[in-house]
């Protein structure tokens, strides 16, 4: 009996074959954005550059060119988020850690999750 469970285990092995269709395009990113709401998490990715200054010497702008941006449903949201944390561990094995590399910007108390009125952080 089990040798038949596995030769129809064998015999049901799906093949995932990778393609970029003529219109893929890679984007560089050196941040993200998004949030979630019930049915989905939205991550958008962003480069900053450097506007004209104004007349104020004192004061400048940063343009954050919000470049593409993916819509995961919540399960998708949370492989990812395995996926990248075993990539981030592989990475610090083999580099060190990333910490030390560049230092952390300094971030916000958090607003509170009790909060559910609106959602949270969408583009």
């Amino acid at each position: 009996m089990a040798e038949n469970d596995d030769k129809l285990r064998e015999s049901r092995k799906v093949k995932i074959e990778f393609y970029r269709p003529d219109d893929f395009k890679q984007v560089y990113s050196i941040g993200a954005i998004g949030g979630h709401s019930p049915y989905d998490f939205r991550i958008g990715f962003y480069n900053d550059s450097p506007r004209a200054f104004g007349e104020q010497l004192d004061s400048h702008v940063i343009e954050r060119r919000v470049e593409t941006e993916v819509i995961l449903t919540p399960l998708a949201a949370l492989e990812l988020s395995r996926w990248l944390n075993q990539h981030i561990l592989d990475y610090e094995n083999m580099f060190g850690p990333i910490s030390k590399m560049q230092p952390a910007a300094e971030k916000p108390k958090a607003k509170s999750s009790k909060d559910s009125s609106e959602i949270q952080g969408y583009i």
